[in-house]
């Protein structure tokens, strides 16, 4: 029986690819999620590039810091790992994939007010293949996310077909060519909720988000996961330098030297682009960026 999810919650997350959930995260997790935020924000003051630590907007200056991610904020913050392998995380994860869940990276994606950058359009397995594609991010909605400032967008049932080329001139550059692909922007549609919501995107559903343009922050915590028996393929993004490193990711359940195989339509991320920092960076080598042509008036809201 699933621990938290609805059948129709989890068949609608089967169909279309993305659903929202809402009420997962106490208001107790969000101010101090909050707080760790702001300590990172007074980190980035003085900086005049990114670190190991943070990545930040094209924009950013050392007098006022402007900070687009957090990488691997679970290593930063207890706040983040206690989340992280908490049942308001891993409840619903389980519903969808298993019991048995590995962790793949963690992020927090920052969309501060009237400057926050896009996220082109991508799948999240064209920079990571595995063996098979029990593949999920979960989004930890830390502001209101609504359709003014810059919500996750999917494109519904897009996990169903191929893995897009997100090549541009023989280069991976992270990103797709929605005309290239003959894609239709209206039929896009729009994951918001109110904070402490999360969203339950699958890896291979084409998804992206438009640049922040509100008087409203919006923030959201990335929590990518997969199957145990999911193992990434050779090309892939995806590294460990040892068994015994690949399974002190385990969230829960047990790990297995038995990946499983499916059917699905693998691209190999290669070669990579000379730019390696960030998607940001990698997507610069996107020549016809999805939202310039952007109208915030023609994506439906879900």
């Amino acid at each position: 029986m699933p621990e938290v999810l609805t059948q129709a919650q989890i068949d609608e997350y089967h169909e279309i690819g993305g659903i929202v959930v809402k009420g997962r995260i106490s208001g107790a997790d969000l101010a101090e999620i909050q707080a760790a935020i702001e300590q990172s924000r007074e980190e980035a003051r003085g900086l005049t590039s990114s670190t190991e630590r943070l990545d930040l907007e094209d924009s950013h200056t050392p007098d006022d810091p402007r900070i687009r991610r957090i990488k691997l904020p679970h290593t930063q913050y207890e706040v983040f790992q206690r989340l992280m392998t908490s049942d308001a995380i891993l409840a619903p994860a389980r519903d969808l994939l298993g019991p048995n869940l590995r962790l793949h990276t963690t992020k927090l994606n920052m969309k501060m007010a009237g400057f926050g950058a896009a996220v082109e359009w991508h799948q999240d397995m064209a920079f990571y293949p595995h063996t098979n594609d029990d593949v999920l991010a979960i989004g930890v909605m830390i502001d209101d996310m609504a359709e003014e400032n810059g919500p996750l967008m999917i494109f519904p049932g897009s996990h169903h077909g191929p893995t897009l080329d997100h090549h541009v001139d023989g280069a991976f550059v992270g990103a797709v060519d929605l005309a290239a692909e003959g894609i239709d922007l209206n039929d896009a549609i729009k994951l918001t909720g109110p904070a402490g919501s999360i969203s339950i995107h699958h890896g291979r559903v084409l998804h992206g988000s438009a640049l922040n343009v509100s008087d409203r922050d919006r923030r959201i915590l990335f929590y990518e996961m997969m199957a145990a028996d999911a193992f990434p393929v050779m090309g892939s993004m995806t590294g460990f330098a040892s068994l015994e490193e690949y399974d002190e990711r385990m969230l829960c359940g047990e790990p297995t030297i038995e990946p499983r195989l499916s059917d699905w339509p693998v691209r190999i991320p290669l070669p990579q682009p000379s730019e390696r920092g960030s998607i940001y960076e990698i997507q610069k080598g996107l020549k016809h960026r999805g939202f310039s042509i952007y109208d915030e008036g023609e994506v439906d809201e879900r």
